[in-house]
């Protein structure tokens, strides 16, 4: 059909789980490294990321790396029970059971059996376990207690778990700090960028036969799809394969605007009556904002179908911006004292036909060019927030490969509020999607009341109003921080190792005590000064101690640079 049309010898942009089609970006080469080493080392393998990322592929992919001497049990629907769980995972190997009716004691006896038989042989298992965040905290610990079942040189089983955002977060709570301790590799996929979603469509065509220098998508529709989908694989697929079919029955060679459009609206009408809402970086997938979202995606629709002729018109009554070429913030939709307000601030960036005339009627000099603090590379973002704060990099495409081994960690959060943002008190690079969904970065350096202090490409510093960042703010953050030998999950009563250690150690310093509270073990001495401490810096005094709380310990003793909250 219309795939000899294009040139092709299969369809490209099937969502059908293909590793022959896997796109090796930058971060899916790492992500399959970090699952290759965390299968030969033992433990738990951790792989997360969104809906449609590419999770499944990459497994795949691994599973045709892994030795021919390994067993495999896959479980791709969780059990609720855990003894369901468990018939399930020696059904999948095979395991033979004495009793018709099995229970805990005979299920796992069985299974050491035989992993004790297949080491012997010197055969390796591995268990998968797809969309793990579905499993009840129950069944997670029976898994963690797989684990135990060991020689004394190596695990006799190896557990890769994957999931969407939702495991990582259940695999923060204190309840489960002994299965996150034995996660020997994790990684958390994200969506592709703009460049990467170009390379991605490209590689699916080749790979699907195109002749060389031939592609049916401009780069102004490749700039749309990201636009649209959000870099999530899964949706690119979607509408480039619609667009292709769109592109055939009007017997075109390349995907217009007007082929896009059509092919986006019936991505937007599936999306909309589809049964099982998803998530993207944008849109958090849960039912009760599903209606939210087909709203929020026909307005896209509405907008890219204005007219041509309505866009020229507007684009000659405006006038010119005075920095063109690099995408700032739209109007927010404010009343006209604020949009007044805004006119007269020296920072404020030209915001529409109207801002303007006000602009002129009151005679102020013309705004300063907010492009100058926009990155429109996070990398570049990345590497000069690095160096505000003091630390050096000497990996310039990966910037924090080498501060790891100065113990800096680098962070991504999602946030709701400046609240938020500035507890945790660290210059940060901040995500913002401009009104004409162009992604730019920004790096905060300070904050106060309602103004960010931010630092601009040539180092200077400029304040500007959160009223004007606000409704651009994805709510993502970036930012380092000094994270103490060891630590991975919360600490408490029961913990013990190197960061109990340090912890105890950096106490002694801030109370000037010439010896530690303990040694290795957390005890109850350091939890009440723990707690202490807490109740003193405004947090919740439960005792445990996780990263806000290390964050508040880094403040106290000046390890960490921190957000400007006077300019």
């Amino acid at each position: 059909m219309y795939h000899n049309y294009f040139g092709l010898t299969e369809p490209a942009f099937s969502i059908a789980v293909n590793p022959h089609y896997l796109y090796m970006s930058r971060q899916h080469k790492e992500a399959l490294a970090h699952l290759i080493y965390g299968v030969q080392g033992g433990g738990f393998v951790l792989l997360s990321g969104e809906v449609g990322t590419g999770k499944t592929t990459i497994i795949r992919c691994l599973l045709e790396q892994l030795p021919a001497n390994t067993d495999i049990a896959i479980v791709l629907n969780p059990m609720a029970k855990v003894m369901d769980m468990l018939c399930a995972i020696c059904e999948e190997l095979g395991v033979k059971l004495d009793s018709p009716s099995p229970n805990m004691k005979h299920l796992t006896d069985a299974l050491y059996a035989y992993l004790l038989n297949n080491h012997r042989k010197g055969r390796n298992t591995v268990l998968l376990i797809d969309e793990a965040q579905l499993l009840p905290a129950d069944s997670l610990e029976q898994i963690r207690l797989l684990t135990n079942l060991e020689t004394t040189t190596q695990k006799l089983l190896q557990i890769i778990l994957v999931g969407q955002p939702e495991l990582n977060e259940l695999l923060s709570n204190p309840r489960m700090r002994q299965l996150s301790q034995r996660i020997t590799a994790r990684f958390h996929l994200k969506p592709l960028n703009e460049r990467e979603t170009r390379a991605y469509i490209v590689h699916r065509l080749r790979v699907a036969g195109i002749s060389e220098g031939r592609n049916p998508f401009p780069s102004a529709i490749i700039k749309r799809i990201h636009s649209f989908t959000g870099g999530i694989p899964r949706l690119i697929n979607i509408v480039c394969e619609r667009s292709l079919i769109g592109a055939y029955g009007r017997n075109k060679t390349t995907v217009d605007k007007e082929i896009f459009d059509m092919a986006k609206q019936e991505v937007v009408g599936n999306i909309s009556q589809s049964k099982s809402p998803y998530a993207t970086q944008y849109w958090r997938k849960t039912a009760a904002i599903a209606s939210s979202i087909a709203i929020v995606l026909s307005l896209v629709v509405l907008y890219f179908l204005l007219s041509d002729a309505e866009l020229e018109a507007r684009s000659l009554s405006a006038p010119e911006p005075i920095n063109a070429g690099v995408p700032l913030p739209g109007p927010t939709l404010d009343n006209e004292k604020s949009q007044l307000s805004k006119a007269k601030q020296p920072n404020a960036a030209p915001q529409s036909m109207a801002s303007n005339t006000i602009r002129e009627a009151t005679s102020e000099p013309p705004p300063a060019e907010p492009s100058s603090y926009f990155f429109t590379d996070f990398n570049s973002a990345q590497i000069q927030l690095i160096k505000y704060s003091g630390h050096k990099s000497k990996h310039q495409s990966r910037p924090c490969w080498s501060l790891s081994k100065q113990r800096i960690t680098c962070e991504e959060s999602k946030l709701s509020t400046w609240d938020e943002l500035s507890k945790i008190n660290r210059p940060a690079v901040l995500r913002f999607t401009t009104a004409e969904k162009f992604l730019s970065f920004a790096i905060l350096i300070g904050i106060k009341e309602r103004s960010a202090l931010l630092l601009k490409r040539d180092n200077s510093q400029q304040a500007v109003e959160l009223a004007e960042l606000g409704p651009l703010w994805t709510g993502e953050v970036f930012y380092i921080w000094q994270r103490p030998p060891g630590f991975e999950v919360p600490l408490g009563i029961g913990s013990r190792g190197t960061t109990v250690k340090w912890l105890a150690e950096r106490f002694a310093i801030l109370d000037d005590q010439p010896e530690a509270l303990t040694d290795r073990d957390f005890n109850a001495a350091l939890e009440e000064r723990v707690k202490i401490f807490q109740r003193l810096h405004n947090l919740k005094d439960d005792g445990l101690v996780g990263r806000q709380t290390l964050l508040r310990v880094n403040e106290a003793l000046g390890l960490d640079t921190q957000l400007i909250k006077d300019f």
